[in-house]
Parts: C-alpha cells; structure tokens; sequence
C-alpha cells in the first residue's frame, strides 16, 4: 500500500476501556510509544507497557480539579502539525514537540449523567473540554492523524492493524475522521438540547446507528433508519425489516400504549384495519381480524399481552408480515415461525419520546407528540340523553383509536371492536360513508353503536347519517359555530352526544 504512514506515538485518554487491552498489545508489538493521563496512564502501565505522563510532556500537572489535562500547545501541536509543511516541522523541532499519530480518547458520558436525574453541577461536570478538542484537532489533521473518538471504533482500529500493523492509509484516516465529527456534532447537540430545555430556539438532533434499509418508501427510493432499534425491540425471527414496515410498527405501537385491557390491533398503511379489546388473545385477535380480513391480509399484528399456543393457531391461518407482542409462549413462537420471513418482535419498552419532527419544504418542523388521552372525566355531555356505561365505554375506545387515524377520520364502534373506519378522507362525510358502507360490507349491526369524529362537525349532516345508520351515541372535539346544529339533531333523535375539547388530527 502505497500512502501507508505509520504510527509511531499514539496519545490515549479515554473513559471507556473495556475492548482497549487488545488495541493496546497490538500497538506495542508494533513498537508504538504511549502518551497517556490518570486512569487510563495506569491502566496501560497495569498492562506491563511503558507510558509516558502527559505532565511530563507539557511541563504542568493536571490542575482545576481534572478540567485541564491535555491543552498544551505540546498536545495540540504534535497532533496538528502538517508533517509534509516546511513552516510547522521548523516549529516542531524549535519547540521540541513529539508528533502524535493516533489518538484514542472518548468523551465524558453526558447524556447518561443527564438520563440518570444528576445535579445539575454533576451534568455540568460532565462537559467535556479536552476530549472534544483533542478529537476535533486529530479530526482536522486527518492527512496525517488517526483519530478514534469512541468505544465503537477500537474495533475497527483493532482490524486496521491486524491487518497491516500500526500503519494507515489516507481514506481509512478520512473514515475515522468522519466518525470523529459524528461523535463531536452527536454530543454537542446533546448539550446544546440541555440547555435549551425545550425552548426550540434551535433545532438540533443526531442519532447513529444508520441501518440501510432495502430501499425507501418505493423501490427506487434510498431508506436509511437511524435510531438504537434493540433499545425497543427483540427479533425473534424474520426478513430485512423495510421502510414501510417501519412505519406501521411505530403506527402500531403508538396506538396500542393507550390500551391498557388486554387489545389486539391490526394495521395496514399507518391505519388500524381491525382492534378489539376482549378477555383472551384469541378472542381479541378474532374479533380484531373480523373488523376487516381483507385488509389484514399483509398487515402488521400488534397485541399488548402475551401470544399463548391458542392464539398462535389462530393467527397463523392468515398471511402477515409482522407481530409484535411483550412476549410469546414457547409454543406460539414454534407456529408462528413455520413461515421464515414472518417478522416476530418482542417489544420490550414503548418509545419515550416527546416531540414529533419531518423534514419539509426547506427546513423541518416540530411539535409536541399528541400525548393527550382523554377519561370518562373529560366526556362532556352535551346532549338531553346521556350514554349509557356500554355507550361510554365504547366513545373512550372510539376516541383512542380516532386519535390515530388518518385525518378527516370516523370511527365506528361496538362493545370495544372497531366496526369500521373512515380514513383519510377530504370530506368528513365521506369518511364517514366510507365507515358505513365498510361496517355493512362485514356484516356489522351498528344498531347501538357509537361514532368518534377526529375534529368537530360543520353541520348536522354526519349526525345525521349517522343516525340512520343506526349509530346511538357521538364523542367529538367540539369547537364548530354551529355545534348547537349537530346537538340539536340529536336531542330531536334521542342520540346522545359528547364532547372533549381535544382535537386530533393526524397528517
């Protein structure tokens, strides 16, 4: 290889050691000489390996309680010194500075001391000065500098020089380097977002982890998900996860954390196509998939409890792509593994977060995540005629699952199933035939059922075919001008209605 340069000194101050006994046996086989601080200065020296103390170098002991170590101009100077420029090895050798040819340093765990609920002195503590220039320094010099800036690369590093000795090449040098500025941008994003506390005065996010996926949304369209996936899940078995999956499992899980009885949904498209809470998995799951078998024909499964050998029976008779459950039977996951690309994850933890963002037109936008649940409490009636408890019971279940329907949204509902839905409709009449004619088509009596509407009603018409349709009791935001339209109709049709004050619309 050509453009190898080989590493002579390496400067090594890092938190994490766990992998670095291996690094470090490779470099002094090589003859490599350590420049190291503190802990990690004795962790090399416990290994049997001469190290040189960084104090020795730069003339100054580690002073203002550990917050200046290893910014000296003998530092930065042997790793930003351009080893093919006249002008700096002049300086160099004036000054006496040692070139520096690997640096290995990772930064203060900041966003763990912050998760963890520390003082703010403590996370304060936890900004890392030294770490960061140094990686930034090594960053910059990369012609010359290899830089690892986290645990995540000692394997990479320990592969380079199994494979050709303490020496690199240029593009393995601008590769480390790239990981470096990730690490540095990742972490100042993370302190900036301390302290803004929610402000939005900026909009600043990094995640790693980049998973390619088998393409985007469409076939001729790049995919890419970043994010720690293992954080939430377990794969159990299955093909390549995709794009769109991805979307219906976050669909599905949003939807399922506001059940707490026992419920199983099926979605399609972001869309719940069947849900039902009922005693058992097997009984939910049936009366779930009667809510629309056409469409779940593909779908992805999503239930709050256990998959038992029952319900796995059951579910098996039909093609899916994915389940998700907190857990599965020994059995349940024999049946439902006969299919090898079916998707099977355990779902250990819901997501935690709290803002929502996507790109669009130049820049990105922002907001809260629709956290708002509504309770019998917050049912206002506004109607002569007051639901009855089966009645209010199904408006709460309508209600959740509206909220996660693709607006102009109707939902109709039935002793907690989901009857049909009327999804994503320009016209909230529409959407509402849409569900009607759907709930019909699968042999649904929605005689004393209950609708949920995303947003209020403009008019008296949706209660009124509602009303013909057979449906008994209304849940919907409120807010219209002319809501007195829709609650008169039905005091003159003994329908009972009530409202949340709560609009979700869903886009």
């Amino acid at each position: 290889m050509p453009d190898l340069k080989n590493i002579k000194s390496a400067l090594i101050s890092v938190f994490h050691k766990e992998g670095l006994d291996e690094i470090l046996n490779q470099l002094h086989r090589d003859g490599v000489e350590f420049y190291s601080t503190g802990g990690t200065q004795t962790f090399i020296e416990s290994l049997g390996y001469p190290c040189c103390p960084v104090e020795s170098l730069t003339g100054y002991p580690s002073i203002l309680g550990g917050r200046v170590k290893t910014l000296h101009p003998k530092i930065f100077g042997g790793i930003l010194n351009r080893r093919e420029h006249a002008g700096d090895q002049a300086q160099i050798g004036q000054y006496e500075i040692p070139e520096i040819d690997l640096v290995i340093v990772d930064l203060y765990p900041f966003r763990e001391t912050v998760a963890s609920g520390a003082s703010e002195e403590e996370i304060i503590e936890k900004i890392d000065i030294g770490g960061i220039s140094l990686i930034r320094a090594a960053a910059k010099n990369f012609q010359d500098v290899v830089i690892v800036a986290s645990q995540a690369q000692y394997a990479a590093l320990s592969q380079m020089l199994a494979k050709q000795g303490a020496s690199s090449t240029l593009a393995e040098r601008k590769e480390f380097a790239k990981e470096a500025f990730a690490v540095s941008s990742g972490y100042d994003s993370a302190i900036f977002n301390y302290f803004d506390q929610n402000e939005g005065s900026h909009f600043r996010q990094a995640f790693d982890n980049a998973e390619t996926l088998r393409y985007g949304e469409n076939p001729h369209q790049k995919g890419v998900f970043y994010g720690d996936w293992s954080e939430l899940f377990d794969k159990i078995q299955g093909k390549e996860i995709s794009y769109n999956n991805l979307l219906d499992i976050h669909s599905a899980v949003d939807l399922i954390s506001e059940f707490d009885e026992l419920t199983f949904a099926v979605l399609k498209h972001n869309n719940a196509c069947g849900i039902a809470s009922r005693p058992t998995v097997k009984d939910a799951w049936e009366a779930a998939l009667a809510g629309d078998p056409v469409s779940a024909f593909g779908g992805v499964l999503i239930c709050n409890a256990p998959i038992d050998a029952a319900a796995a029976e059951a579910i098996n008779r039909i093609f899916f792509e994915i389940i998700v459950a907190p857990a599965y039977d020994p059995e349940a996951v024999e049946i439902l593994s006969q299919k090898k690309n079916r998707i099977l994850l355990v779902q250990k933890q819901s997501p935690k977060a709290t803002v929502q963002f996507r790109s669009l037109l130049n820049g990105v936008l922002l907001q809260d995540k629709d956290l708002s649940v509504q309770t019998e409490m917050d049912l206002k009636i506004v109607t002569s005629q007051s639901p009855n408890k089966q009645e209010i019971t199904d408006l709460l279940f309508a209600n959740k699952l509206v909220k996660h329907t693709k607006s102009n949204a109707i939902v109709l509902a039935k002793n907690k199933q989901l009857c049909a839905g009327g999804v994503g409709q320009t016209s909230r009449v529409d959407a509402l035939k849409q569900a009607i004619e759907k709930a019909r088509s699968f042999g649904f009596d929605l005689q004393g059922a209950v609708m949920a509407s995303d947003a209020f009603f403009p008019f008296p018409d949706c209660v009124e075919i509602a009303h013909e349709a057979g449906i008994t009791a209304v849940v919907q935001p409120g807010g219209s001008i002319k809501d007195n339209l829709s609650v008169e109709y039905c005091n003159q049709n003994n329908m009972s209605m009530v409202m949340t004050g709560v609009r979700h619309f869903k886009h």
